[in-house]
């Protein structure tokens, strides 16, 4: 018989305690462990033993053949550019996101498009009944017979389904409510979602099938679950922006069969989601001309140049503490590149309050936007307003040299597609490259070069 036991896993990191403890000794989280049963004993081991057939033998490394995967193309080239080129055959995504900020749109108009290819896709739904499904589906505009919806969470069934069906590409939405009846513990535990999420990577690989789970999200903004969860599948997409914006953003941060940190634009409409192919022109076409404070930075964002605007507004403090509020790029770059501006500039900016803005909803972590950021606090500390055709690109080092970026041929063609005149780059990254003949670059040594440049 199966003996029952309890012990309490963190829903953060999958730590396992067979005690409750306020804190989790593995990520200090509070209040983050959660009582799970499971079962042990022989009804836990299971009967199942692999054929011969079924056993892998290692094999020489110069004895494996290897050859490009076929990828499966949407009609979506934004879409495609995240994955890397198009879905892989055999591969495991997951695609997490606020609620309602469109996963089940996007998954549904994904299927809908390989389905009218004459690809059978299986669409399973333990959120949604198939009248549901349906009334979404009337809503996009999508009706084909070789789209199925199952509304199921039991695991056992849905691979049954699976083997019986042999679709060409499968849906799980979502991840959270799938259970597996050999776990005892409830859909959405910690314990649940890393025995299915394992299952489907099995199904995935065996049958040549692509997965494609959608994953709920903590409100700091993670995957719910702990961060195995990532580690299992083949790629992770994010889906960000606002619910009460039309712009989305798929970004991935993970993709084991192409670039990491790639970015798809995507707009909100009634038919469904819309891709944007030129996302520069869109984040630029209510910029501020000739205004104090806003300047121009030529972004990479996985293998794609995105030109986005910064904006800076420095006001005297009220409190006795200034103030350092920063949107759309780390809080503490703002700070530090103020330090530089007071200490190699000589701006007077220790009693000023800084407020920091990328404008589009975009997030940019790259290094290559200081010499705008800085640019910009200038520029309103000055209230002297930069040119409007100029593009500012460079790190920016604590002795305030303007230091060398990557991919700088790639931002200035950019820039000089959209109408830009000018580009300040760093001197270093002058040479061993085509410079667009429509386009002046200055190269600059120092943050106060690119000031006296700039704000003259």
């Amino acid at each position: 018989m199966a003996k029952r036991k309890s012990k309490f896993v963190c829903q953060h990191c999958g730590y396992e305690s067979p005690k409750w403890m306020g804190k989790c000794p593995g990520c200090h989280e509070w209040n983050s462990l959660m009582e799970e049963t499971v079962a042990t004993g022989a009804a836990n081991r299971g009967n199942w033993t692999p054929s011969s057939s079924q056993v892998s033998k290692p094999q020489p490394l110069n004895h494996i053949q290897t050859q490009e995967e076929p990828r499966i193309k949407t009609d979506m080239q934004e879409f495609n550019r995240v994955l890397g080129g198009g879905i892989v055959p055999g591969s495991l995504v997951l695609i997490g996101g606020d609620p309602g900020i469109g996963k089940s749109t996007l998954l549904l108009q994904v299927s809908n498009q390989l389905a009218t290819k004459e690809t059978d896709v299986l669409y399973i739904s333990g959120e949604e009944s198939e009248r549901q499904t349906k009334l979404r589906a009337e809503r996009l505009g999508i009706s084909t017979g070789h789209l199925y919806v199952l509304a199921e969470t039991n695991l056992l069934d849905i691979a049954n389904q699976i083997d019986a069906m042999n679709p060409g590409f499968v849906v799980i939405d979502s991840i959270q409510t799938i259970y597996k009846e050999e776990v005892a513990s409830a859909p959405g535990s910690v314990s649940q979602v890393r025995e299915s999420t394992s299952e489907l990577m099995r199904i995935a690989k065996q049958n040549h099938i692509p997965i494609f789970i959608v994953g709920h999200v903590t409100k700091e903004g993670s995957i719910a679950g702990p961060r195995l969860l990532e580690h299992m599948v083949d790629a992770v997409l994010y889906f960000e922006g606002e619910r009460h914006h039309t712009f989305r953003i798929v970004r991935s941060v993970k993709n084991r069969f192409g670039s990491t940190n790639e970015m798809g634009i995507f707009e909100m409409e009634e038919e469904g989601l819309v891709e944007v192919l030129n996302p520069s022109e869109i984040f630029l076409e209510e910029r501020s001309q000739g205004v104090a404070g806003s300047t121009i930075v030529a972004s990479m964002e996985g293998t794609r140049p995105v030109l986005v605007e910064i904006q800076a507004l420095i006001s005297p403090t009220s409190f006795g503490n200034p103030r350092r509020m920063a949107t759309g790029i780390d809080t503490n770059r703002v700070p530090l590149l103020m330090a530089v501006l007071e200490k190699r500039v000589g701006l007077l900016l220790q009693n000023q309050d800084a407020y920091v803005k990328v404008a589009g909803g975009v997030k940019l972590d790259e290094p290559a936007i200081d010499l705008a950021v800085a640019i910009s606090i200038a520029s309103s500390f000055r209230d002297q307003a930069p040119h409007p055709d100029d593009v500012l690109i460079g790190e920016v080092g604590l002795t305030g040299e303007v230091r060398r970026v990557a991919r700088i041929e790639q931002r200035v063609q950019e820039a000089a597609k959209l109408g830009f005149k000018r580009a300040v780059i760093p001197s270093k990254n002058l040479d061993g490259w085509n410079v667009p003949s429509d386009i002046e670059l200055v190269g600059v040594e120092s943050v106060q070069e690119a000031i006296q440049f700039t704000l003259a």
